[in-house]
């Protein structure tokens, strides 16, 4: 009757035999992890202790085992700058400069249009031909030569703003 004792002890051994495939490594805190899955990509071979169907199997381990851990330093977070983070805010600071590239021309075309509008009323204005306007009530009405003379002065101010060069900002 103890022959299936044997028999049954030698299965239940056998049956036991993949819960072994396990890896063994040391991580970078310097922690021995025991897992059924791979270590991750950063870890250094040196530190994979066992590994299933792998060098040694449990002699390896055992051999690894008596050999001193060596500890791995803790890695110091790097100074630099996330290269995501830079590359957006490079996108924005681009996005930024053409937009201020697009409002400078903006302005420009209407300092422009506003000279061009001046000087062509001055002209007008300086002809000497009798001009009339509409008021608010839609009556007609003449202009006088007092009105003249403001609307000449309000074109040449208009004139001496807008048709020079852009005046720079920072001044």
């Amino acid at each position: 009757m103890h022959i299936p004792k044997y028999a049954l002890f030698a299965v239940i051994a056998c049956c036991s035999v993949p819960a072994m495939a396990q890896w063994q490594w040391i991580d970078a805190q310097g922690h021995k992890v025991f897992s059924d899955r791979a270590p991750p990509p950063d870890t250094l071979a040196k530190n994979i202790l066992r590994q299933p169907g792998g060098a040694g199997g449990i002699k390896g381990a055992v051999a690894a085992e008596a050999a001193p851990v060596p500890v791995a330093a803790p890695k110091v977070a790097e100074q630099g700058v996330d290269k995501g983070l830079q590359e957006q805010k490079r996108k924005q600071e681009a996005q930024e400069a053409e937009k201020a590239q697009a409002d400078k021309g903006r302005r420009e075309q209407q300092r422009q249009d506003n000279c061009n509008r001046a000087k062509q009323a001055k002209a007008t204005l300086a002809s000497g031909r009798l001009l009339s306007s509409v008021n608010a009530k839609g009556e007609r009405g003449f202009m006088d030569e007092a009105t003249r003379e403001a609307e000449v002065k309000r074109a040449d101010a208009v004139i001496a703003s807008d048709c020079g060069p852009l005046p720079d900002p920072a001044q």
